[in-house]
């Protein structure tokens, strides 16, 4: 699909006929028969409140419905593979206050699914199938079953199997959902730019955030994929900072990690940026460092290539441009071993990207000895139609780096002397987010980056 196309394509019908069919194909038993069974997410009051909590839809419902409906249902016959979507019924109490909602003939039209029903025949359907089918398994999510739904009808039920396969099955994107994630980036990417602009005369985080919000917001792209963050100065080292608050005076960059969704596809951007619209020498030396971690790895990007491989290279890259700096000295084979790298490069080098911003299917290993891959959230061969983001960074936080300047086995290869003068320049982080091709890959994020053209944004 052509970059350009991306608008044509989300004029069809997210294409939730396909990905139950996969799902299905994806299911270990590989059955011939049965239902799947899901249910959207449930409005819930705040507490002590008459106002709902804010919705977000359960993501492994969206994929296979395409539907952003709250208290919905679903189901899959399996052997038919025909799609029954259940939707709540119109009430005509709740119309004077949040007027019309859709009905089942216009959900029908909307939805890539075979049937709309509403809500209150889900019972109905799911006895009359058991009955009808008495040795056919439902497939179900644990702890996603409102207690009103009789799903005990069936004799034989699996709580496990269709959350891993759904799961596997959005590790691969189609056309649609690549078109979603490409709007996703194109509107984040006007709201990074506004964000630059601003700076000029912001006078604190909070502006900034509202500068990125309000370009989302004005092109539709009303719900953001995670908080975001605005960290100035020495906040730059906190990896998910959230106070968003604090003032600029004299602060030397800005790390800006903010991305909107698009009908609940994730965006995931990051860039760093002087306040001033200057790079001081050494907040540009290491900029420049980050940004060759970024492109030599995202050259390393194509099917089945393992993730690992070029999470290491960044380490690489990394530690010869900090020794280049100043910062590290000695052997870089020796610094590898030792992992002295990791007290500057703490997070893993990316993951997949989706309906949720750290998606799916990405086998992480928390229990890994090794620091240098421990906070990796993707370990596996990366297929072509997956989506990563590729985010080095390098971070100067003195509670993760002052234990490394106490042991004997990485303090010999920092110079502190010239680690003292990169405490306020915080950190750098740079990100995009990357289609994996069979031969390469395909960058879906255009949001500027190069040293120069930032600054040139400010004059």
């Amino acid at each position: 699909m052509v970059a350009e196309d991306f608008e044509s394509v989300l004029k069809g019908k997210y294409p939730a006929k396909a990905h139950a069919k996969r799902t299905v194909e994806l299911l270990p038993s590989k059955p011939s028969e049965g239902l799947i069974y899901l249910e959207a997410t449930h409005t819930k009051l705040q507490e002590d409140n008459d106002s709902p909590e804010h919705f977000r839809q359960r993501r492994y419902f969206f994929y296979l419905t395409g539907c952003n409906i709250a208290d919905s249902y679903f189901t899959y016959d399996i052997k038919t593979q025909k799609s029954t979507l259940f939707i709540p019924a119109i009430d005509p109490d709740d119309v004077i206050w949040s007027g019309l909602p859709l009905t089942a003939e216009d959900a029908a039209k909307k939805y890539d699914v075979d049937e709309v029903k509403y809500s209150d025949e889900v019972n109905e359907i799911l006895s009359s199938f058991a009955s009808a089918n008495a040795s056919a398994t439902v497939y179900a999510i644990e702890n996603q079953i409102d207690a009103s739904v009789k799903i005990d009808v069936f004799k034989n039920k699996d709580l496990k199997e269709v959350k891993k396969a759904i799961e596997e099955a959005r590790v691969i994107k189609d056309e649609y959902e690549i078109a979603m994630i490409r709007k996703a980036n194109q509107i984040s990417g006007w709201a990074h730019k506004a964000v630059t602009k601003r700076a000029k005369t912001a006078k604190n985080e909070s502006e900034l955030q509202a500068a990125f919000m309000e370009v989302c917001i004005a092109n539709n792209a009303k719900e953001m994929a995670y908080h975001p963050i605005m960290a100035a100065g020495r906040a730059a080292a906190t990896l998910h900072y959230v106070d968003n608050s604090q003032p600029f005076g004299h602060k030397l960059n800005l790390l800006i990690d903010a991305g909107a969704e698009w009908e609940n596809y994730a965006s995931d951007i990051t860039r760093t940026f002087p306040l001033n619209g200057k790079f001081t020498p050494d907040s540009r030396a290491l900029y420049d460092v980050v940004l060759r971690m970024q492109e030599e790895t995202t050259v390393m990007i194509k099917a089945n290539v393992h993730w690992d491989d070029i999470h290491l290279h960044a380490h690489k890259v990394a530690i010869d441009g900090l020794i280049k700096i100043g910062i590290l000295k000695g052997d870089p084979q020796a610094i590898l071993e030792a992992r002295t790298s990791a007290a500057f490069f703490p997070h893993g080098l990316g993951h997949y990207l989706g309906l949720d911003t750290h998606d799916v299917g990405g086998n992480p290993n928390s229990k890994d000895k090794d620091i240098m891959f421990r906070y990796l959230r993707l370990r596996n061969k990366i297929p072509a139609g997956s989506v990563v983001t590729v985010e080095p960074g390098l971070y100067f936080c003195e509670f993760i780096i002052k234990p490394f300047l106490e042991d004997e086995k990485h303090k010999q290869f920092i110079d502190e002397s010239v680690l003292n003068r990169f405490w306020d320049v915080g950190g750098v982080r740079i990100e995009d987010n990357v289609l994996v091709t069979e031969n390469g890959s395909e960058n879906l994020t255009d949001a500027i980056k190069a040293a120069d053209e930032i600054e040139a944004l400010f004059k």
